[in-house]
């Protein structure tokens, strides 16, 4: 299970699809992957949160980092009014982590005013649900196509693909 908890710990790209594909080999069911899963979102949340407060407090202290934490929060508005408004409630952070990751999700729950434990809340409910879609989308197709690596590569030209034609569709609109 070690093995498949570190893919999961890898906060960019293929971790999930990697992990998905290994727990698979070694037997486990999607139960046991969604633990592990949030198993991760907890480590994560323990070895970002003090990134996050440090930034923070070296921000009050010089002004540089200050301006930059600034338009942290000025982008995790722009963030938050993508998703659904300025405001920033919950369902609007959740879909933040869900579309982005779950340190930009704890990240725009921090700016909305939320403390550690509602913030990586939401911040791992975004992601657990983000985790479940890639999760179910990895295992089906392995199944259609019966290799790791064929699914492996497809699921990451999925991933890219979307995210630039997400990026074309809005920059159309505008």
């Amino acid at each position: 299970m070690l093995p498949v908890l570190m893919f999961f710990l890898i906060p960019f790209g293929g971790g999930i699809p990697a992990g998905v594909l290994l727990a698979r080999k070694h037997g486990l069911g999607w139960p046991v992957m969604m633990g592990l899963y949030l198993v991760s979102d907890v480590i994560l949340a323990f070895l970002f949160e003090p990134v996050l407060r440090l930034v923070a407090a070296v921000g009050r202290r010089i002004p540089r980092v200050a301006r930059a934490a600034d338009a942290v929060r000025r982008a995790m508005d722009r963030s938050a009014a993508y998703y659904g408004g300025v405001g920033a409630g919950p369902l609007t952070l959740v879909m933040i982590s869900f579309g982005v990751d779950p340190m930009t999700g704890r990240t725009a729950a921090a700016a909305a005013g939320h403390g550690f434990a509602s913030g990586w809340a939401i911040a791992i409910a975004g992601d657990m649900i983000s985790f479940t879609v890639l999760m179910a989308a990895t295992l089906r197709l392995n199944a259609l196509l019966g290799s790791a690596n064929r699914t492996m590569a497809a699921v990451l030209a999925a991933m890219i693909a979307v995210s630039l034609l997400l990026r074309r569709l809005k920059s159309t609109r505008r």
